[in-house]
This record gives structure tokens, sequence and C-alpha cells, in this order.
């Protein structure tokens, strides 16, 4: 192939075939000087920022879930005001961060918050799971109000404290109902990761737009790209659909 190039490349422009103009410009965005490894870096990259942004969107989320919840299941006339005014700060994090776009969100933090920073990927990965947490925190928030709240009470009634109850009871039978809603937001993070480069994050579509500009053409690289996040999206979903149908078979049981 790099024979075809070179024989390729010495003829003009204008004297090209369709199918040489084709082959030169699909060599020289994934094959010239080993460039497909530039791509291979890039999806190893947006998957460990999908990944690390997910962990701490998570993280975060179920903080506030279980902050909001307990402040929404407290008894009557015995409303702690600590509580409260994180609930207060819980629900305006929630608020900004849905009602914002993530675009605007990463720049905030690269451009305004974190301007001595040099490392564009790991802000934007922390701009990713601040993003993601408000999401995550409805999801879980809503697994743990779906979980009987009889079993709640009887938790109490032995003796187990809130936060105990939440730990031991709550929790473990909650996930099962939001891991499905999880795995979807990991797939939209995955998508998500490409606007780091926005900001300078060095991901796949950083790796694909490099490409793209030193060869003054677009359409390979992005098309390559696209194709990859298409395929890495189409795998996930396959692995969250056996994922799906598991939890089905088991609670059958």
């Amino acid at each position: 192939m790099e024979q075809l190039f070179l024989q390729y490349s010495a003829i003009a422009n204008a004297d090209l075939t369709a199918w040489q103009d084709f082959f030169l410009k699909f060599y020289r965005a994934f094959l010239l000087e080993d460039r497909w490894q530039q791509y291979i870096t890039g999806v190893g990259t947006t998957l460990l920022a999908t990944a690390l942004a997910l962990l701490l969107g998570v993280a975060l989320g179920l903080l506030v879930a279980v902050i909001r919840t307990a402040h929404d299941q407290q008894r009557p006339g015995h409303h702690n005001p600590v509580l409260g005014l994180f609930n207060a700060v819980a629900k305006v994090y929630v608020t900004v961060i849905r009602g914002t776009p993530m675009m605007l969100q990463l720049m905030i933090w690269m451009f305004v918050v974190f301007t001595w920073s040099r490392n564009a990927t790991a802000v934007g990965v922390f701009g990713l799971g601040i993003n993601s947490g408000a999401y995550v925190s409805e999801i879980i928030r809503g697994g743990l109000m779906a979980v009987d709240g009889g079993q709640s009470e009887a938790s109490r009634s032995l003796g187990l404290n809130y936060f105990d109850t939440m730990r031991f009871v709550v929790v473990p039978q909650a996930v099962k109902a939001i891991l499905p809603s999880l795995g979807n937001e990991f797939i939209m993070l995955l998508k998500d990761t490409s606007l780091l480069t926005v900001i300078g994050g060095k991901e796949l579509l950083y790796a694909a737009r490099g490409i793209a500009n030193r060869n003054y053409e677009q359409m390979f690289p992005l098309f390559g790209a696209a194709a990859i996040y298409l395929v890495l999206v189409m795998i996930f979903t396959y692995l969250l659909g056996k994922l799906e149908r598991r939890l089905r078979q088991s609670d059958r049981r």
C-alpha cells in the first residue's frame, strides 16, 4: 500500500482518478506515519475519561440523592435545619447544572476556574463528572424512592439509624433498579467526551481533528471518529441489553 501511495502522490491532483483520490485521502487519514495509533490512543483516553467521570458522577450523585431523600422523608414537624440547608444547596446544584449547556460548563471550568491548569483533559473529566452527578442524583433518588417505605420503618424499629438503613437495606435494593439507567448515563458520557476537544482535551475527536488539520482534509478523519464512536456505543448498548435481561430473569426467580 505504501508503494501505491508513493505512486499516486506523484500524480498531479487534476489527473487523479476518483479511486486514486479516495485511496490517498484514506491513506493519509489512517495509515501514513501509523496515524491509526493516534485514534487508538484517543479511544483509550475517551474510555478512561468516561469511566472516571461516571465514578465522580455516581459518588456526587449518591451524596446529593441521599441528602434530598432524607430531607423529603422527614416526619412532619421534625425538620432538621442543617439537612434543610444541605438540601437547598443540592437543589441549586442540580438546577444550575441541568439548566446550562455542558459545553459552557466545561469552558467555565477550564478558562475561569482552573486557569492555572495545563491538563485540559483532567479538567474536562472533572467537568463531565460534575455534570453527570446532577443527572445521576435524580436516577439514584428515583431508585431510592421506589423502595417500599415499610422496609425503612422495619429497619428503624430494629434499631438502625437512617444512614445504616440506607446503606444496608435501601441502597442494595435500589441498585438493581438504577443499573440500566446508569448504563445509559455511561453511554451518554461516552459521546459527551467529544466536547473535551473544545477546551483542548486530548481524546478521540481531538486526535481526528489534529490529523484532519495536518492533511487539510476533514472528511476521512471525522468520519473515522464517528464510526469509532458508533461502534463503541453499539458495543456498550449490547452489553447493557444483556445486563437488563439478566436483571429481569433474576426478578422472575
